[in-house]
């Protein structure tokens, strides 16, 4: 290995020319970054040739592990055919297959296509907005949002985003929405299950729109997992009671499927297990497996048809030079695939089953409050007044081979889906001594 690639010259060379997202460079002055060079399967190998289980998927992007030989076999025959083209006025067939394909398995079609998740919720707040000015109603244009809400870091998802740095850092840029009380079911009181969170919550809800449904264009969820809210987990009957008033009061319901969609909560859709359909759909991350930067929103016959008329100002004012990109969209039709082609459910209910056994002994650490766990998600609450806690944790999973990142005090995993026995075990052993050295009995 050359000097010039080892993981302090990369890392060195990475802190001097590259501005790293959501990072406070400075930091990096006393912890190096961590070069990686290669990836298989749920690994990630950086230039000394040491490897690291990805228990975050890198970014919750990752669903069959890295290097997946379909994803990577559509992309070389895609590349040979059509790499680029653009999407005004042309179309090519990965677009329209892909498109046709999210319609049967949402019942929402009309497919938009974005670079990642901020910019689906970008489109989708747009569309709602300009939708309900094209029926004439331009007064509805305000949006509603959870309690510690995610929706991405451009502004205007920013603007339907309840995490406080980022409301305190770009407030005069935004146009805030109001932030209603989530349903995380963490807020039980006493002889209260989630059920019953959820409807107060809902309570909440319909108190707002009864009296500002008339300016509010959209309600925006994360379904059943908020996850930059320290992965707060509610019931769907949350989701079933916001469908009943969104439709009462005549206001769109977007489920931001970012983080959640493709399988990571036990269904193909986390909304799908209140049995509803929402007006939107937003999907980025696990829709190319991991592979490449794409997004989707999905919306109803009856919003596309505001839409539809012979002038350009009522068409849908929105394009990036990228939209519906060939390669990116043959590699969301080949993790399609493997959900048609694979057991991917029954394989997932059996990891989650066999990791569960694993993490008791995590669960039952004496920091650790509020152990939960959804699908293919994972969460603990750590009790400590350490404000260092999410740095020092990190830290101590990579002596340990777990690239594991925890939100403020609450530990998680959201690992690929082809974990096999070694690295289950190497996950549960290795989060728990983690936890061991950073906060000894």
């Amino acid at each position: 290995m050359s000097s010039a690639t080892s993981n302090a010259a990369l890392s060195e060379r990475s802190r001097r020319a590259v501005w790293h997202p959501c990072t406070q460079m400075k930091r990096h002055e006393r912890e190096p970054l961590l070069p990686i060079v290669r990836a298989d399967g749920v690994w990630l190998i950086d230039a000394e040739g040491r490897r690291y289980l990805d228990g975050v998927s890198s970014w919750w992007v990752n669903l069959f592990g890295h290097g997946h030989a379909g994803i990577g076999a559509a992309l070389k025959d895609q590349i040979d055919r059509l790499d680029h083209v653009m999407l005004a006025g042309l179309t090519h067939e990965p677009v329209i297959e892909l498109s046709e394909r999210l319609e049967a398995l949402t019942g929402l079609g009309h497919a938009f296509y974005g670079s990642d998740g901020a910019s689906a919720t970008e489109i989708a707040l747009k569309m709602s907005a300009h939708g309900w000015r094209n029926l004439g109603q331009p007064q509805k244009c305000e949006f509603v949002g959870l309690a510690g809400g995610y929706h991405g870091e451009t502004v205007g998802a920013l603007s339907v985003t309840d995490i406080p740095i980022f409301r305190e850092a770009y407030a005069p840029l935004l146009r805030l929405s109001a932030a209603l009380p989530a349903p995380d079911a963490r807020g039980a009181h006493a002889g209260e299950d989630g059920a019953a969170v959820a409807r107060r919550a809902a309570v909440a809800l319909e108190l707002y729109l009864e009296q500002h449904h008339h300016r509010t264009a959209a309600l925006i969820v994360e379904p059943l997992v908020q996850c930059a809210a320290g992965f707060a987990m509610h019931h769907p009957e949350y989701l079933r009671m916001a469908r009943a008033l969104c439709t009462r009061y005549q206001v769109h319901l977007i489920c931001d499927e970012i983080a959640v969609g493709f399988g990571r909560t036990g269904s193909l859709f986390a909304h799908q297990q209140a049995g509803i359909r929402p007006d939107f759909i937003c999907l980025s991350k696990g829709l190319t497996g991991g592979s490449l930067p794409l997004s989707a929103v999905l919306t109803t016959d009856a919003v596309y048809d505001s839409f539809y008329d012979d002038r350009t100002a009522r068409g849908f004012l929105h394009s990036h030079s990228y939209t519906g990109n060939p390669l990116a969209c043959r590699a969301a039709l080949a993790v399609l695939d493997v959900f048609e082609q694979e057991p991917v459910f029954e394989r997932n209910q059996a990891t989650a089953q066999r990791l569960n056994d694993l993490v008791a002994p995590l669960a039952g650490h004496p920091s650790v409050r509020h152990a939960r766990q959804l699908g293919m998600l994972w969460a603990y609450d750590i009790q400590t007044d350490d404000p260092s806690f999410s740095a020092r944790y990190h830290q101590a999973a990579l002596e340990r081979g777990l690239l594991l990142r925890p939100i403020g005090n609450t530990l998680y995993f959201m690992p690929p889906y082809v974990m096999d026995e070694p690295a289950m075990q190497q996950l549960a052993d290795g989060a728990l001594r983690a936890l061991q050295a950073v906060l000894p009995a």
